[in-house]
């Protein structure tokens, strides 16, 4: 994720980076708010303005704009090791607020998960570290896992694409007013590349991508779909193999084995019967 980030900032230049978060989440807020008035289903805004605006705090205010601040003091390799706490922190809240069933081979998969990101961005961990960095990479983190469970909670009394759409509007005006605060506007040059950017970004990296997303979380346990986004930083990096040239080493295959063995192991089902040995109570402690 931060790789990916980091590339398309990258690609408009010198330009403000909050700013052009606040835009392109806005651009994509409204994509996603035209599908919702065309689909005719009511939003109930003052009913469920509260569920819409703790959503928007934390899966786009947070997570986007400490992600976009967080690149600046941390190689994008490492602030992606950082965010990726996400998936395990899912699979503990998930287990406490949701209930959902946590087991041994859970915990190992998304260790194995998570120490297979570690492995495709073992370049950058040896850097240049940032103290400020790596709290912002861990806070994103744990911004992320409120935010993915909380939807996850939010989607039974709300629609999901009123969710989504609100969410990013509100999040939206919410950047782009930080980032008037901290930016200048007239520093923003409106090239072709920043007009792509800002549509690709905006199609792509907001409404379809989160479109899918909201859509699986809701659909499954919030831990396994979470698991799945320990594929995000392996695409990356291939990606930048096969169209940037870059070179392919042995970390590489040991976080590809990794990750893949991770998402198997949280993904796995259980023989049903009698209750694993290693599995932990299915009812949290805490609720």
């Amino acid at each position: 994720m931060g790789r990916v980030v980091c590339h398309l900032q990258s690609g408009v230049g010198r330009q403000p980076p909050i700013l052009f978060a606040g835009i392109r989440t806005l651009f994509g807020g409204l994509i996603v708010l035209c599908i919702a008035l065309f689909r005719n289903k009511k939003a109930y805004l003052r009913k469920y303005f509260p569920t819409y605006f703790i959503s928007a705090v934390f899966n786009v205010f947070f997570f986007f704009g400490l992600q976009t601040v967080g690149l600046s003091y941390l190689p994008a390799g490492l602030f992606s090791v950082l965010i990726y706490l996400e998936p395990v922190l899912v699979g503990i809240v998930a287990w406490l607020w949701l209930g959902e069933p946590m087991s041994l081979q859970k915990v190992i998969g998304l260790v194995l998960g998570f120490l297979g990101v570690a492995a495709i961005s073992a370049h950058s961990l040896t850097q240049h570290l940032s103290a400020i960095g790596i709290i912002i990479g861990i806070a994103t983190a744990a911004f992320w896992t409120i935010g993915t469970v909380y939807s996850k909670k939010a989607q039974e009394r709300v629609d999901m694409m009123w969710l989504l759409a609100i969410q990013f509007l509100i999040g939206g005006v919410l950047i782009t007013a930080l980032g008037s605060m901290s930016e200048s506007w007239s520093a923003i040059h409106v090239t072709t590349t920043f007009v792509l950017a800002t549509l690709f970004g905006g199609f792509f990296g907001i409404t379809l991508s989160w479109m899918i997303w909201f859509h699986l979380v809701h659909a499954g346990e919030a831990t396994r779909i979470a698991a799945m986004t320990f594929f995000v930083p392996l695409i990356s990096v291939l990606t930048s193999v096969i169209f940037l040239h870059e070179s392919l080493n042995i970390w590489l295959l040991v976080g590809l084995v990794l990750i893949v063995l991770g998402i198997y192991l949280t993904n796995r089902q259980q023989k049903q019967g009698r209750l694993p040995q290693n599995s932990l109570p299915i009812t949290p402690p805490i609720r």
